[in-house]
């Protein structure tokens, strides 16, 4: 059920999982009431957790949503729940994926699809990131923001002249930065002196994607290193040089090297493109990637499955 089918559209499409902050509570819940899959996945993550995340998603309160250390593993689980689901009313006939790709979380879920992980292993994984960039905020506060309209000679005058980082590339006109909350305010104000559209404080606990994240990760190496890992039966594309992987340690030493280094969305975005993908299907809440993607390339097919009305719809259009 889940490894990619050779048909000829598959042979085009990728799946992409986002990242942190498409998060809402009540998100799911329409899938945990319709398919018995979607159900046994949120049933699966309270389980392998130990504590009934499901809950949290379904009733929140969004304040402990929110909380990195939370909402990695919540964001995961709907988004596998949507991806499970999407097989199984497929069956047999369900196209498959040239490729995976996910952004910053979205990366550790891109494994789930692509058979690297075990779902209850993976949302373990996730929910303990989350506790690391927690405590790596807590000893070390930042503050990220999203700046539009600018590109990327000013963006890289901006960080040499205030210190902050690079954090994601998301397209021609959306980089977010990231760095102590000071540096961060000052880029920003540098940015709206130098022509952005817009800036935008990112509500976050801490500078993630930065070198101010670096001493968590010898804990997430530790954790990832205890884990088994598979070979992918797909490129998995991943965020910090734009590129398929294709064996498990260079997932493990992407995961790793990830936690302090940009995402280069928009890179991957081309990448995939480039190697034939004309179609992408987002598995969770939002919409958040599909319509970076529309910015990103307008040539390409776009959709986002996050209930059964959507996966309907998805479904008459590969008919």
């Amino acid at each position: 059920m889940e490894v990619a089918t050779s048909t000829e559209e598959a042979n085009n499409r990728a799946y992409v999982f986002p990242g942190q902050g498409s998060q809402s509570v009540g998100m799911g819940t329409e899938l945990f009431e319709a398919s018995l899959v979607a159900r046994e996945t949120f049933e699966e993550a309270d389980d392998s957790l130990g504590f009934p995340l499901s809950r949290l998603i379904f009733e929140g309160p969004a304040t402990e949503l929110q909380n990195t250390a939370n909402s990695q593993p919540a964001i995961m689980t709907m988004s596998v729940a949507a991806w499970r689901t999407w097989n199984e009313m497929q069956g047999p006939k369900a196209m498959g994926a040239k490729a995976v790709a996910g952004h910053s979380l979205g990366e550790y879920t891109s494994l789930v699809a692509a058979n690297v992980i075990g779902f209850s292993d993976a949302v373990k994984l996730v929910r303990r990131r989350g506790e690391l960039m927690n405590q790596a905020a807590v000893n070390r506060p930042g503050a990220m923001a999203a700046i539009l309209g600018l590109n990327e000679l000013a963006f890289d005058q901006i960080c040499s002249e205030t210190g902050v980082e690079l954090a994601n590339i998301n397209t021609d006109d959306q980089i977010v930065i990231s760095g102590d909350k000071l540096s961060v305010a000052r880029a920003m104000d540098l940015a709206s002196a130098r022509g952005a559209k817009k800036t935008i404080p990112l509500p976050v606990s801490g500078a993630f994607h930065s070198s101010l994240m670096v001493e968590a990760k010898e804990g997430l190496a530790d954790a990832i290193q205890s884990l088994h890992f598979s070979e992918p039966i797909m490129p998995v594309v991943g965020n910090c040089d734009s590129r398929s992987l294709t064996t498990a340690d260079e997932i493990r030493s992407e995961l790793v090297n990830g936690l302090c280094q940009c995402v280069q969305w928009k890179a991957s975005v081309r990448h995939l493109v480039d190697s034939g993908i004309t179609q992408f299907v987002e598995f969770g809440c939002g919409g958040v990637l599909a319509g970076l993607i529309k910015r990103i390339d307008r040539g390409v097919k776009v959709s986002t499955v996050s209930d059964t009305a959507s996966m309907r719809k998805l479904a008459a259009s590969d008919v």
